[in-house]
């Protein structure tokens, strides 16, 4: 991941569980935020601390048209978009 690029992520409680779309452009920084429970309410209450999905980007602007197009997905789109390349569920966070 190359520092000036904007991420648009996924996490998600477990195989199939919740699932969380944010926004970032450190995300080491907000993964941590949201493990050490300073991050999202939701992602809090749900325990969902499984990064599955990353989407690199140029542009703010590029992040949040994409991250809007997420949210408004259908639950099995988003599914199928995970395991496109994560077909495990496997917690990516290791690979930032």
């Amino acid at each position: 991941m190359s520092a000036g690029s904007y991420y648009v992520y996924i996490l998600a409680s477990r195989h199939h569980g919740t699932i969380y779309i944010g926004i970032t452009n450190d995300l080491h920084a907000r993964i941590e935020l949201h493990r050490s429970g300073r991050g999202s309410k939701f992602v809090q209450k749900y325990k969902i601390f499984r990064l599955v999905h990353v989407e690199a980007f140029a542009t703010p602007q590029e992040a949040i048209a994409r991250e809007k197009q997420l949210k408004f997905w259908k639950r099995d789109w988003k599914i199928k978009l995970i395991e496109q390349e994560n077909p495990d569920w496997n917690d990516q966070s290791g690979l930032i």
